[in-house]
């Protein structure tokens, strides 16, 4: 196993390159530039500014000076923000994000399964009902249409939660945000834990279980509860992923300062080096999101070998 996790790190590095590459490129390639504002600067203002951030080089030479600093763990510096350091707005802005974020995932992973077991227990139910009407919900409904709904009923009408803002990670400004990203988390896991269970349940090694005289609970948790985590597990990581992608829309309805705020205005700002960073950054997180699934089959069944 150690092996192929080796492995897998070693293919990053050219995964990392080519995302790096067309990114560049393609930010190069899009018309304007990061000081083309409303605000004209003067000619040798605009020299300075260029020759500062070496932009003044041909676009080759830019690319090597990006990657050499990148080598050296250095993210460049930022066109827009003055003084700041791409390093410094991303080591600002992650524990935002990782806390909403991974929190909500947390959260969402403990009350999908638990749902998703109850539901596939009670086929037919009003916990199975309620399981595949949330499912349902989250799915058809995106989280800009949801947020704003979260915060007319508990912001403005209940008065229970802010409605949006940042104070120092006070668990108050924290809940309608963690709560929207775990409607939508626990609308995806409980599903599919849901069928996934009850799929394994009509399996021949349960009816063999359940003949033996066992005990429901020991069949749900030592013989069924594993094979019937693996499509979870699967789901587990783009379910990270597109939490990153959902912080973009999740950030900005509730205004906080995370790497979702930070895409949105380096993309609008055309801070080449801002949205270079981030992108390497959730490159790195979808590469290391997926090893560690990958692992994690292996923990669960035994007769995956890599």
């Amino acid at each position: 196993m150690w092996s192929y996790a080796f492995r897998r790190v070693l293919m990053t590095i050219p995964t990392l390159l080519v995302v790096i590459t067309v990114c560049y490129l393609m930010l190069h390639a899009t018309p304007g530039g990061p000081f083309d504002g409303e605000r004209k600067v003067s000619e040798a203002v605009l020299a300075n500014l260029q020759a500062k951030y070496h932009l003044d080089m041909p676009l080759w030479q830019q690319y090597l000076y990006y990657l050499k600093g990148l080598l050296q763990g250095d993210l460049g510096a930022s066109f827009r923000y003055a003084d700041w350091s791409v390093n410094d707005l991303v080591a600002k802005a992650l524990p935002v994000s990782a806390t909403i974020g991974g929190g909500s995932l947390l959260i969402s992973v403990v009350i999908g399964v638990g749902l998703g077991i109850v539901a596939a227990l009670r086929q037919n139910s009003l916990v199975d009902y309620l399981v595949m009407l949330i499912g349902n919900i989250g799915s058809a409904f995106p989280s800009f249409v949801i947020g704003p709904v979260l915060i007319m009923v508990f912001a403005i009408w209940l008065g229970v939660a802010p409605a949006g803002g940042w104070n120092d990670f006070d668990v108050r400004y924290m809940l309608l945000p963690m709560a929207l990203l775990t409607f939508i988390n626990v609308s995806t896991i409980g599903r599919v834990m849901r069928g996934s269970l009850i799929e394994v349940l009509n399996s021949n090694f349960i009816r063999t279980a359940r003949a033996k005289g066992l005990p429901l609970s020991t069949i749900v948790f030592r013989h069924a509860l594993k094979p019937a985590l693996l499509p979870v597990v699967s789901v587990l990581g783009p379910l990270a992923i597109s939490s990153i992608t959902a912080a973009v829309v999740t950030e900005s309805v509730f205004s906080l300062p995370g790497i979702g705020k930070l895409i949105v205005n380096g993309a609008a700002n055309r801070d080449y080096t801002l949205v270079l960073g981030l992108v390497v950054l959730v490159t790195v997180v979808a590469v290391v999101l997926n090893l560690l699934v990958d692992l994690a089959y292996a923990l669960l069944d035994p007769k995956i070998r890599y």
